[in-house]
């Protein structure tokens, strides 16, 4: 999409808060009002529409993407949508370990011990920790309370919770993120450790940075769309 617009700017309405370009309403892609639930996601959402260049990038735009994802996918079938967050629960990065070599243990020990402690006392639940890669089955409890935790978010958190879940793959991680038990920084290191454990060994990767960047980049957007829901 090229650029067609002058100004963007957020207007207060009944339901919420939109933002026009030259006074036209911003539309997700299923032609709803791009509505949101607070002013300061709608100015950042309405920056991120001045800030767009000629030839419109969306993924310079994650703000706008998530609040259009709230609207359109998740809001439509949030119970789903949250089941399918909650089932990363079954499989949380954080509880599938190395064997070898000691400091590659000792660092996932460092950075991934402190969420599960977090979990455990958050939620009075339980996690089997194994070695390798071969599934191991949670505790039922452990994997009903984490579903529930889920639920009960409305559609712009879930939103906003996905992309922590999904770049990271650990369900635990993004909770504590939410929840603001630890900062992204943190999140980010203890869900990015093995890629850059692997980094670190084989050396500089042109495409495998390039990846890592984008995941980041996605995690750090969908941090920044929760703090703004505030």
């Amino acid at each position: 999409m090229k650029r067609f617009w002058k100004q963007a700017a957020v207007v207060a309405g009944e339901g919420g808060w939109s933002v026009a370009l030259d006074g036209r309403p911003v539309r997700t892609p299923a032609r709803d009002l791009l509505l949101l639930p607070n002013p300061a996601l709608a100015e950042a959402v309405a920056t991120e529409w001045n800030l767009a260049t000629e030839t419109v990038d969306p993924r310079a735009m994650p703000l706008t993407g998530l609040a259009n994802a709230a609207l359109d996918r998740v809001a439509p079938a949030s119970d789903a949508f949250a089941t399918s967050l909650a089932n990363y629960a079954a499989s949380d990065l954080l509880c599938y370990r190395a064997d070898s070599p000691t400091l590659l243990v000792a660092r996932q020990a460092e950075h991934w011990d402190p969420l599960l402690h977090w979990a455990r006392r958050r939620y009075d639940i339980d996690f089997v920790v194994t070695q390798g890669v071969a599934p191991v089955d949670q505790p039922a409890a452990t994997l009903a309370r984490l579903h529930q935790a889920v639920a009960e978010l409305e559609p712009f958190l879930l939103a906003g919770l996905s992309p922590l879940v999904t770049v990271g793959g650990s369900l635990v991680a993004a909770l504590a993120l939410l929840e603001q038990a630890v900062d992204v920084d943190t999140a980010w290191a203890a869900i990015s450790l093995d890629e850059h454990w692997q980094l670190e060994q084989w050396g500089s990767d042109a495409e495998a940075e390039k990846a890592l960047a984008a995941r980041e980049a996605d995690f750090r957007a969908g941090d920044r769309f929760l703090a703004l829901l505030g």
